[in-house]
This record gives C-alpha cells, structure tokens and sequence, in this order.
C-alpha cells in the first residue's frame, strides 16, 4: 500500500462549500468553510483555496458536487434524442404500471427527460437469447441521424436497443455510425450505462447520462480551467455515488454516477468511525444547510441499492451507497399552511440568500434563526468568528410567524425546531423501522453544520441510546473524500437456470467485468492492494426479485455449482423465512466490485483530563420544559476522561452540540464525542 498523499477534500453543497486538507507529515487536519456560489461551484472552490495553508502541497483533489443532482431535479439538463428498437419508442412514457398514490385521481405520473417528438426507432431486432433476428439497417441509422441533425436543439443522444445487454452487436454500430454523422453531439448508449435487462430502467438511466453529459462536461471543462489558472495543478477527481472516484474526464463520460456524489462522503466516514470505535452498526444523518441525508451502516459496511429515482417512478439504476433525503437543513424555511397550521420546509433560503440572521438579504425564520432565538448558537461564535450573526433580525423573523399564531417567539422557535426534528425521525425510521430493523441495535452518528443542534433529541426521540458526534462534523462528507477507497462496481445480465447451467459462459461474464473494474481502476493510477468481490443477484424461477448472494469463489466448476444452489437455499430461508429446495434456480445478474485499498490519515489523540472542562460561560437556553441556564464549553478543550452531563453546549467552529438533560458526553482518545442517555 503506497503512502498518504497530501489530500484535499471539497464537498460542494447548497449553501456552504466544506474543505478538510489532510497533512501526512504533520499528520494535522486543517478545515474550513466557504459560502457556496449558486449555479457556480466552482467559485466557492476557488475562494476556498485561497485559505489553504500550502495550497502548492496538494497532491490529490477529491470533489463531492451536486452538479449532476441539480441538473436532474431542476430540469436543467439537455434537450435529448432517444434512438431504440422499433414498436418500443414508448417505453420512457408508459413507466410502470403502479401508481404513487394509488387513489387520487388527479395524480399525474413524472415527466421523461426526453420528448416523444424527439424519439426515434429503427428496425432491428436482437431476441431473449441474445440472436440476431432482423439485421440493422446501416443507412435507416444514418437517416435518423439526419433527422437529429434537423432539430437544431438536441444536444445529446441516449441508445437503448432491445436485448442490448446480451449482444451489444447492433448498438454499438449505431454508436459508431451516430459518433461519425453527429461528432457534435454527446452520445451515450445502453450497453455502456446499464447492461442489465428491464427495459424501462436501462431505456431511463441511459437517457438521464445524455440529459447530464453536455451540462456536466460543460462545468467539469471550467472546473480544471479555473484550478489551472489558480495555479491548482494537481489532479482532481469526483467522488461517484458508489464511494469511489473518477476522473473529471470519465465524470465527463458517465455523469450518471455523479447522482449522489457529494451525500456519500459522510457515510464513508461513518463507517471508518465503526471500525475505529468499534461499533457493528450506526444509522447516519447529515443535516446541512439545505437537506438531511440518512444512511445505515451495517456489520461496519455501507449499504448500497441500485432502486435510486430522480422522482417517484422515474429511476436511475447505478450502484450507489443508500441515502435518503429530504428537504430539512438550517435554512429550512418556516411558514403557516393554509390551515393556519406552522410547517418548516422544503423549501430553503439556501446560501443566498440565506437564513435571515446571515444578513444577506433573507426575511424568512429558518430552523438556524429558531436555533439562535433559543439560545443554542452564539452569534458571535459562527464559523470562528469569521461571520457575526444577526440576533435581532432572527427574532424579526420568527416574530412574523408568531404573530401570525398568537404565541411568544421562543415558543415558536421552540416549534420550529420540534418539527423539523420530527421531520428528521421520520427519515431515519424510513431507514430502520421500515426495513424491520430495531433503532435500539443503531448507534447515530450525526454530522453536517445542524445536526448536532438536535442529536441528543433524535436518539430521546427514537429510543436509541447513544451517539456520536465525530470529528469536523461539519465537514464531514469533505472528511470521507479523505477517507474513501477507489472503488469500481460492474454489472451484467446474462440469465441462466440451475437446470441448464453453463459454467463457462458464466466464467466468461465474471472474467469480462473483473477485467473492466482492473482497467478503469488502473487508468485512475490505482494497480496495487486490489481487492475484488463478486457476487449473482439470484431468484426461484418465476419470481419478481432477485437476492444477492456474495460468491467466494473466483470461476464457476463442477463441485462449487452444487454448493452454490445450497447456499441460495439458505440465504432465501434467512432472508424470507423459507426456501424451495429442487426448485429451479435462476440467475439473472453478475455484479464485480473492484477496490484499491489506500493509505488513510493517521489520527493524533487528545489527550487526558479529569471531571469536567474549564467552561466558557453560562447562557440561558430554551428547552421543552422552559428556559434554563445551561454551562457552555469549548470542544477544543475536551479531554478524555471529561464527562459532561446535559443540559449542556458544546461549541466548535462550525457547530455546536445540544445536550439534553438526562444525557451525558463523553470523548473518544481520537477526538470523537459519545452521547449516551443515562435516563
């Protein structure tokens, strides 16, 4: 394993962009904050730099960005042409047949990225068994790319053809002829984005890598420029929504994988705290400016899915770590429904501009102006210092809605930040209770800027009894860039029976897709400490679901085949509680993950101490039950061997922690902040 580079973590987000440089030789962390830039992520880099302590040092730049998932959820990608098999133009219109709410009928299922007016077909066929059953016809190709070239708008072209992802044959001809008569255009292709069977999801995935490609490649172009001319020469990759990198040009290639770039590094991180804590299981959440991201780690791993969608019905099937998100962050704005009842969110002031106590501009209360009424974060104290918030213009705010509901401010502040934590419970039990998972065998791990503001009432409120609040929670996801391993995830479907099963062509499948996780590993420079997992997504035949069984072997032979039915028998039994023996089994897709184990930061530790901190000043703070006068300490201060008892602050630079009564903190030797309810 080579050495630890001098590493810069950028996790571009909605309202602040979040820095963590990575010092091998000192073996000290240097974070930092910038307001981020709306529509331009690459000026809050840029300003970001600036405040780097050797920014001539820096060997390796990771980003996390939101370019792609902005893209995609404000409709603001390319005007796209859709080439597929002829009778299947339709399939991006017709979706699915369920229906997200299954009696309202005024619902009206999600808009495609592409428009009927600019699909087209061609008349060629490829069966189920992968053969050729109508040839293409090179100049009907040719035609349709004629007829692109007419539509002077279309920017981009996606190429789903039937059965593709068993004999690519056919589709990448028409790469090949499109790439020839359209040099101009951004061309992407099923074969290449999904291989795997299910029309509708290959056809909308393909379609969402065109919609992305131009507006993507466009920015990333600027993004190296700008680095080059700041003087900024080291390499710069993109954090994929899998955990790992690649390069601005293959982010350029495949924007697609850039979906869930920058909400990633956050449960990379977490699961390096399991490891280094020694905790089996934590449920994640990032609160940040704008959103709230949850996540699990289970048995001290990510969990992954390929069932992301952009919005109800409409998916993106790429390996990606699990996240959810919804629409609760400290610039979520407050304001009363036209039932007079007071609802906080989606909607967010975001960085510009912003909650009202920035003093940029914004009128509307947000959960960060609700925090400040209550007490809980110093004005003077925001970011270090570096920028003053405005008290006074916080109570204005709040003060609207509560003379709007004929109640004191602090109770509506209070209320503010009771929903909003509501809002944050139901999203971590949509990622624990509604999987049958018990809250009581999770540990939380809370970081981004807010959530420490309301940690220690989400474990009362989830009867889970302890957290952790980590190091640089507020950078965080810029701290997992730090820490993530190089990391390929490759997929095929190529179906096969127990009853008929051919090991060779299944070797050949397994070979082919290890072999391509090598190559794009090796062209990112990672050739060393590659470990690879394979692993068949599995089913009874006949059934709608498949089940993935990790596989230990590395080729299919006569006397592992056996072992490998028995063992989808067990894992269908452990999973469903019961299994079919002599059913016929069918796999139906081959999955390779290919990563390079690197250097990580070597942490220093803190320190000892006894009994309490030296506390920096008491503050009146409002609770559930009132006001209370609570000791306010400095986390720099916080040794191991302090225990702090709620109710309690904990201020850093870009955060504070709230503690509440009946909880009491402890640290970690690396730094790490470990709540647990006494009560």
């Amino acid at each position: 394993m080579t050495g630890m580079r001098n590493v810069l973590g950028v996790d571009v987000g909605g309202t602040f962009t979040d820095f963590v440089a990575y010092d091998p030789k000192s073996r000290k962390f240097q974070v930092w904050k910038e307001l981020s830039t709306p529509g331009d992520p690459v000026t809050g880099i840029i300003a970001g730099l600036a405040r780097h302590e050797n920014r001539c040092s820096i060997a390796n730049l990771r980003i996390g960005t939101t370019v792609a998932t902005n893209a995609i959820l404000e409709r603001k990608g390319a005007i796209v042409a859709y080439v597929t098999t002829k009778g299947f133009r339709d399939v991006p219109f017709i979706q699915r047949g369920n229906r997200n709410s299954h009696y309202d009928m005024s619902w009206v299922k999600p808009k495609p990225l592409v428009k009927r007016r600019h699909c087209f077909e061609l008349t060629e066929r490829i069966d189920a068994s992968g053969e050729v059953v109508i040839p293409l016809d090179e100049g009907e190709v040719r035609r349709v790319a004629r007829a692109i070239r007419a539509i002077a708008e279309i920017d981009a072209i996606a190429v789903c053809l039937l059965f593709s992802h068993l004999n690519p044959q056919h589709e990448l001809r028409v790469r090949d002829i499109l790439a020839e008569e359209l040099p101009e255009k951004a061309l992407s292709i099923s074969y290449a984005v999904l291989p795997k069977w299910k029309e509708y999801e290959r056809a909308s995935t393909t379609i969402a890598d065109a919609y992305l490609k131009p507006v993507v490649g466009r920015q990333l172009r600027a993004m190296r420029g700008r680095l080059n001319e700041v003087g900024l020469m080291a390499p710069a990759v993109i954090i994929k929504s899998n955990g790992g990198e690649m390069t601005l040009e293959g982010a350029s290639e495949t924007p697609v994988q850039m979906v869930l770039s920058g909400p990633t590094g956050g449960v990379i991180a977490s699961r390096s705290i399991a490891e280094e804590v020694g905790i089996e299981h934590l449920v994640t959440i990032d609160m940040g400016g704008t959103s709230t991201d949850v996540s699990t780690v289970i048995g001290r791993k990510e969990s992954f899915t390929t069932a992301f969608e952009i919005e109800w019905g409409v998916p993106i099937q790429m390996p990606m770590i699990d996240i959810r998100t919804i629409g609760a962050g400290g610039g979520s704005i407050a304001w009363i429904d036209k039932g007079g009842m007071l609802q906080v969110g989606p909607r967010s002031a975001g960085a510009r501009p912003g909650p009202a106590c920035y003093g940029l501009g914004g009128i509307e209360a947000t959960v960060t102006d609700a925090n400040l009424v209550l007490g809980r974060i110093n004005p003077d104290n925001f970011l270090g210092g570096r920028m003053k918030l405005d008290r006074a213009a916080a109570r204005a705010a709040v003060g609207k809605i509560s003379a709007a509901l004929g109640q004191p401010i602090e109770a509506v502040a209070l209320a503010i930040a009771r929903i909003v934590e509501t809002n944050m419970v139901g999203a971590l039990r949509s990622v624990l209770t509604e999987r049958g998972l018990d809250p009581r065998d999770f540990v939380l791990c809370a970081f981004g800027g807010a959530t420490p503001l309301h940690a220690s009432a989400l474990i009362r409120d989830m009867g889970i009894r302890r957290a952790i609040v980590p190091i640089h929670p507020a950078q965080f996801s810029a701290y997992g860039f730090i820490m993530t391993n190089p990391r390929v995830d490759r997929q095929r479907t190529t179906q096969l029976i127990s009853t008929r099963f051919d090991a060779e062509r299944a070797n050949r499948v397994m070979d082919d897709l290890v072999g391509e996780s090598l190559a794009e590993l090796k062209a990112q420079g990672y050739e060393r400490d590659v470990e690879i997992y394979r692993a068949l997504e599995m089913r009874y035949l006949g059934q709608n679901y498949e089940l993935e069984l990790p596989l230990t072997i590395e080729c299919f032979e006569t006397e592992t085949i056996e072992r490998l039915w028995a063992l989808f028998h067990q894992a269908h039994k452990a999973r469903f509680g019961f299994s079919t023996p002599g059913e016929i089994i069918e796999i139906v897709n081959y999955t390779v993950t290919a990563v390079a184990r690197t250097a990580k930061p070597e942490l220093s530790e803190i320190g000892r101490g006894e009994g309490l901190p030296q506390q920096r000043e008491e503050r009146a703070v409002w609770f559930n039950d009132g006001s209370q006068t609570v000791p306010v300490f400095a986390r720099d201060d916080m040794r191991v061997g302090n225990v702090v008892k709620g109710p309690a602050l904990i201020e850093e630079e870009a955060s504070v922690t709230v503690l509440n009564a009946g909880h009491v903190l402890m640290m970690h030797p690396h730094g790490h902040m470990l709540i647990e309810a006494t009560e």
